[in-house]
This record gives structure tokens, C-alpha cells and sequence, in this order.
């Protein structure tokens, strides 16, 4: 199968996917790229700061994902043994800390909105294989596979929305550094308690940060700290008493923790590391989100990046008849910087409040 168009988007994420309907909006000829067989399948970060929520706005999805569901965070709380000891409220004008999107509702409103322009299209359950060149060394078509079938996608330019992993980034040699941050990540999802608010509440236990998010449908996310690397170890530990600190930490969750949370295949590791590269495109192929600076858990920065991401770059293809990405780039890059830093910096400082306030 052959298709030629005028952007190619490798990577059905929310950044990928806001692109491709920004661009298609605005008759560019787009094919959306996904290797999964659903949109909504490879686990994302699910939370919108104010950044992303207008975004969200200003390409009138906001409201269609609202409809299909979403949850306003009504406080931040700081938990030491078992006890609240301070909570932050959200200013007025705002009215919440942060809002909690499923993922399935945020792509599937993006998705059904660029399905309705004719010049969007997209595959499923298709991996790209190779970046081709021409004698000028320009990147200028896309191989993949979509089941055992080779499809081929001329495009005038390549765009890899794929991930931490990116297979675009590889194949176009593209640089990254990758930060150890001295920690991973296990994550666990289960019901929240009748009573429960929409919060995020975080604690410490054994000097590792524990986070609670509550999610839309009513559950509760678990975000639990460990020492980088200490997952095979601690999986070979009797697991009573390490889910017991959980419970401890936050008594009202003991018994939905109890009934969901009952062996180590009950939490989902992740492997935790902020990475940037210093080239986001080359020869007519251009990073966004994950694949040009992966983001660390720590304020939830990844989605409204790639979503910013995503943003920003519609609006120079759509301006500039001749493209110059690194020129536009630039100031972007300062900013994910300035991201970066101050992810580590929360991270360097998250113990201080609790010696502060205990």
C-alpha cells in the first residue's frame, strides 16, 4: 500500500493526536500513525494543569471531553503518619488544582473531532520499520508494517510523537541524554472510599514519596517512590509489610487496599527518567513531547508539555511556508528546560515541607 500526504504523525498519544487534528482542521493532509491497536491503550498521564486545560479549550475540545467525563481536584494535602497536616486550596478564580482526564476520554474526543475533516487519516496496529532519504538526504517517506502488510507513506514532513522510546528519534539518529533521577515508580489503581474528596494527597514513608490522585469513576491512583533499580529486590520481600506502610500512611484507604492491592502483581512499575535531546528534528523529520524530553512523574508536567508541544508547532507549520524548526524551537526548548529543573528541584525539596510542617 502506498500513501502520500503532507505530514506524517508517528504516535497516536495526546500530543500526536491534538497535532494531527490542529493540522487536518486547517487542510493539511495528515496520517496518524498508532503501533497499538487502540488509541487508549498504551498507558499516559492523565493530568491537566492550567496549561493544557486551555489549550484543550482554545481547539474547542474541552467541552466534548468534559461531557464523556473528567474530575476538578479540589485540594492538595500534605499526610504524616496517618494525619492531615496541611492542605492547600485552589485560588478562587481557578476553582481547582488540576483536573483529572481519562486518557480513553481525552484521545477519544481529539480522534472523533479530527475524524470529521477529510484531509485526517490514520492506522492502527502499524509499526514503523524505516525512515527513507532521498540523494539529498532528506527524509521523505515512512516504512511500516501494518500486520504482515508494508505500507509506504510519502510525506513532505515526518513528525515522531512515540514516546520516551521513540523508534522516529532512533532511526533519524537523533541525539538524547538521558538523567537518573534516583528513583522508580510502582503504581496501583483502586476504588476510592465513599467518603472520599477529590484530592491529591501526599505523604512520606521511609523517606520515599508517596502520591494518592483521584481519578474520574471514583478511584484512587497510587504513585509509591522506590529506590531506583530496587524493584527486583524488594519483589522477593514478603509483601504484607510493605503494603501495611500504605494503610498506615493512609488509614481511611485500609480497606480498599486490602480487597485490590493483595500481591506485587496488583502494582505497575515504571521505569523513572527525564531524558532531552538537543536536536528536535533534522532533514524533514521533528520530535514533540515524550520523544524530544521525557518528563518525570513529579507535577505532571508530560501531557501539558506534549500538548504545548503540539500546539506550538501547528500553529509555525501553519504559518511559515518555509519551515525553519530549529529557529522555532528554540524558545521551547528553553522552556522545558526551565520544566526540568524545576521537576528536579521539587523532587530535591518534597522532604523539607514535611520537616517544616511536622
Amino acid at each position: 500500500m502506498n500513501r502520500k500526504v503532507d505530514v506524517c504523525i508517528v504516535g497516536g498519544g495526546p500530543g500526536g493526536a491534538l497535532l494531527a487534528n490542529i493540522l487536518a482542521e486547517n487542510n493539511v493532509s495528515v496520517l496518524l500513525i498508532e503501533r497499538t491497536n487502540d488509541f487508549a491503550k498504551a498507558f499516559r498521564g492523565e493530568h491537566l494543569n492550567e496549561e493544557g486545560e486551555q489549550i484543550l479549550k482554545q481547539h474547542g475540545l474541552f467541552e466534548r471531553i468534559e461531557q464523556l467525563g473528567l474530575l476538578r481536584m479540589e485540594t492538595l494535602e500534605y499526610w504524616l503518619d496517618g494525619e492531615k497536616i496541611k492542605t492547600i486550596e485552589p485560588a478562587p478564580a481557578i476553582g481547582h488544582l488540576g483536573i483529572h482526564v481519562p486518557q480513553a476520554h481525552l484521545l477519544q474526543a481529539i480522534i472523533e473531532q479530527a475524524k470529521t475533516y477529510p484531509t485526517f487519516d490514520y492506522f492502527l496496529n502499524t509499526t514503523v520499520k524505516q525512515l527513507v532519504q532521498n540523494e539529498e538526504g532528506q527524509y521523505t517517506a515512512v516504512r511500516a508494517l501494518q500486520g504482515n502488510n508494508e505500507i509506504y507513506i510519502e510525506a513532505q514532513l515526518i513528525i515522531g510523537a512515540d514516546g520516551r522510546y521513540s523508534t522516529v528519534r532512533k532511526l533519524a539518529n537523533l541525539d538524547v541524554t538521558i538523567r537518573n533521577h534516583g528513583y522508580d515508580l510502582l503504581w496501583a489503581r483502586i476504588p476510592a472510599p465513599t467518603d472520599w474528596t477529590p484530592s491529591i494527597k501526599m505523604t512520606l514513608v521511609d523517606t520515599m514519596q508517596i502520591s494518592l490522585f483521584t481519578q474520574a469513576k471514583g478511584y484512587v491512583q497510587i504513585g509509591w517512590n522506590i529506590e531506583k533499580g530496587s524493584y527486583a529486590s524488594l519483589r522477593k520481600q514478603p509483601f504484607s509489610p510493605f503494603v501495611e506502610k500504605l494503610t498506615k500512611a493512609f488509614p481511611q484507604l485500609t480497606h480498599s487496599v486490602n480487597e485490590h492491592i493483595q500481591s506485587w502483581r496488583d502494582f505497575v512499575l515504571l521505569d523513572v527518567f527525564s531524558s532531552i535531546s538537543e536536536q528536535w528534528g533534522k532533514d524533514g523529520v521533528v520530535l514533540i513531547g515524550d520523544a524530544v524530553h521525557t518528563m518525570t512523574p513529579t507535577g505532571a508536567y508530560g501531557l501539558n508539555s506534549s500538548l504545548m508541544d503540539a500546539h506550538i508547532l501547528a500553529q509555525m507549520l501553519l504559518q511559515n511556508e518555509r519551515f525553519d524548526f530549529m529557529s522555532c524551537a528554540t524558545e521551547r526548548k528553553k522552556q522545558i528546560s526551565e520544566i526540568q529543573a524545576m521537576q528536579i528541584e521539587k523532587e530535591q525539596k518534597f522532604q523539607d515541607a514535611f520537616v517544616v510542617l511536622g
